[in-house]
């Protein structure tokens, strides 16, 4: 997964934002797992900017609940 813009999660509603967190941190768990087995090597570097990606989507859902 490539990383989002803060300009491309503005644009999204709250149920799109909603079902890419999902996916997010399903990719999040999955390079977790692996990172436990040792079988991580070359993805290493995903796991930070992935984290960074959820908590700006997240960020943007709980703007869109204060809006409201």
């Amino acid at each position: 997964m490539t990383r989002i813009s803060m300009k491309t999660i503005k644009q999204l509603n709250e149920n799109d934002l909603k079902s890419k967190i999902q996916e997010s941190r399903s990719e999040l768990t999955k390079l977790r797992i692996d990172g436990a087995k040792g079988t991580l090597r070359k993805q290493s570097g995903k796991l930070k900017p992935l984290r960074h990606d959820i908590a700006r989507m997240l960020t943007r859902v709980n703007e869109m609940k204060r809006e409201k």
